[in-house]
């Protein structure tokens, strides 16, 4: 079992930040953070996820205008919003991550099979994106309040990438934050049969 100070940094105590220090994240973490996330487990390895990270001014001008108001001042003074979104095409990438079978073959011209593969492992490599920015000392602001289409015309104008759901991450300011929500207890959202 992990310490209880690693498990309270990444579920217990760790909250989703609306305001953010001001301190920047290095390039460094950036990296650490994927160099860790890519080794948790995808259906078939196949690792659709794709991850842009916006850091400058310029750049976060660029996703204003898709965000819902309410996900405006949050996103624009974190320090860097990740795009997390899957790539279209991620099966051309199996005869490496999935070397022992034929699975490109699953997927090439199966577009339903692809978009549900593809949408629910990008999810999960985003959920393992927060985790591993946890790791590295990163509070995290998942975020839904954004026009996709507009995003997605904006950062992926080629339709090979289509965006799940963007992030922020940085240091958050705690003094910003509310009480945290209650919780399901094991017996509300759980049944062992």
């Amino acid at each position: 079992m992990l310490p209880t100070e690693t498990l309270d940094t990444l579920f217990k105590t760790a909250r989703s930040h609306k305001g953010w220090l001001n301190k920047d994240i290095t390039s460094d973490q950036i990296h650490q953070i994927y160099d860790l996330l890519k080794f948790a487990p995808t259906s078939g390895n196949c690792c659709p996820a794709r991850f842009t990270f916006i850091r400058s001014t310029e750049a976060k001008n660029r996703i204003k205008p898709s965000l819902d108001e309410g996900n405006i001042d949050k996103t624009m003074q974190a320090p860097s919003v990740v795009i997390i979104s899957y790539d279209t095409k991620f099966y051309e990438s199996l005869p490496i991550l999935s070397p022992h079978n034929d699975a490109k073959s699953f997927y090439e011209g199966k577009d339903k099979i692809i978009k549900n593969t593809a949408e629910f492992n990008s999810a999960l490599q985003g959920a393992y994106f927060m985790m591993a920015a946890r790791s590295v000392g990163l509070d995290c602001c998942p975020m839904l309040g954004f026009n996709k289409e507009t995003l997605n015309q904006e950062f992926f104008p080629d339709n090979k990438n289509k965006a799940i759901f963007i992030c922020g991450i940085g240091y958050g300011d705690d003094s910003k934050l509310r009480p945290r929500a209650p919780r399901l207890d094991f017996e509300e959202a759980c049944n062992i049969i």
